[in-house]
């Protein structure tokens, strides 16, 4: 799908006063997960990825008018954003489990669900084993099937997913010092050079978005991630039965458009869009034609 749209047209911002967002931390049994949330009616629920927070979900929301007057619930995942970090090992189990706490807390019994990147992981795996939870669920630059396959091939993936595998190798070999040496980058002026690969034009981002992404990447919790996504049978997708949209970037490095046909094998009633000019963050990127394509852009863009 090509698109006359602006590119990155709106800052990232950390000001949950703009859409009327309370924040709550809530008990879960994998710890206390922080929660910016606001009532209404047909309540969306928002799911950042390796690199985000509710945050990253902010120009969404402003192409989106704020989704008007819809309910919105955006969780930092345990060990991202202002959520402090698991107390054992966190795997996909936990974050449906999280997240069905979350929604028992609110007094939810069902939302829209929509995730980027590990958060639609995480959302197919909620509709899977809470389907009476997930009205409709949209995959923004999910990382589904070519990544789970590249985390249990690593070699192989040199070919098919290679900013995602050396990535992970990297991490590997860097471990608790790859923090520290990424805002080492961001201080010298690097950082548009090594975020490159992830955006189609890094240079024409907001420098709320690249300050973001450095503040808000976890590489302890990237490579757990990677090791969940590389035990997961993605077979169990096809129990889902709510309907399904899946948005990708043509020049997404850590997902594949090809798993657009492998998703729609996979799930009974599912909708896919390939967006041209864009990268692995397809809500930042171009906001307004993923909020319309997945039916989040009835109101006005908000100021």
């Amino acid at each position: 799908m090509a698109t006359t749209a602006p590119y990155a047209p709106w800052p990232v911002t950390d000001r949950p006063d703009r859409w009327s967002l309370t924040r709550t931390t809530v008990p879960t049994a994998v710890g206390p997960v922080v929660v910016h949330h606001r009532p209404g009616p047909d309540p969306v629920l928002l799911l950042h990825g390796v690199a985000g927070s509710w945050t990253t979900w902010t120009p969404l929301l402003r192409a989106a008018g704020g989704l008007g007057a819809r309910g919105l619930v955006l969780v930092d995942l345990p060990g991202w954003g202002s959520s402090p970090a698991p107390v054992r090992p966190f795997d996909v189990d936990d974050g449906a489990r999280v997240l069905v706490g979350v929604l028992d807390a609110l007094g939810l019994p069902a939302v829209d669900v929509v995730g980027h990147s590990m958060g639609a992981f995480v959302g197919l795996h909620l509709a899977v084993v809470a389907p009476e939870r997930v009205r409709s669920l949209g995959l923004v630059s999910g990382t589904t099937t070519a990544t789970a396959r590249a985390a249990r091939h690593p070699w192989r993936a040199l070919r098919t997913l290679p900013a995602f595998t050396l990535l992970r190798a990297g991490l590997t070999v860097t471990g608790g010092a790859a923090a520290g040496l990424l805002r080492v980058t961001a201080r010298t002026g690097l950082l548009p050079l090594l975020a490159a690969p992830v955006f189609s034009h890094v240079r024409r981002l907001d420098a709320s978005v690249l300050d973001a992404f450095v503040h808000e990447f976890r590489p302890r919790r990237f490579t757990a991630a990677a090791r969940t996504a590389a035990g997961y049978d993605v077979d169990r997708w096809r129990t889902v039965t709510c309907p399904v949209t899946a948005v990708i970037g043509r020049d997404d490095v850590f997902a594949r458009v090809t798993d657009l046909d492998d998703l729609r094998r996979l799930l009974p009633d599912v909708r896919t869009a390939v967006l041209e000019d864009c990268g692995h963050f397809a809500h930042v990127e171009h906001p307004g034609p993923v909020a319309e394509l997945l039916g989040l852009s009835a109101a006005k863009p908000s100021s």
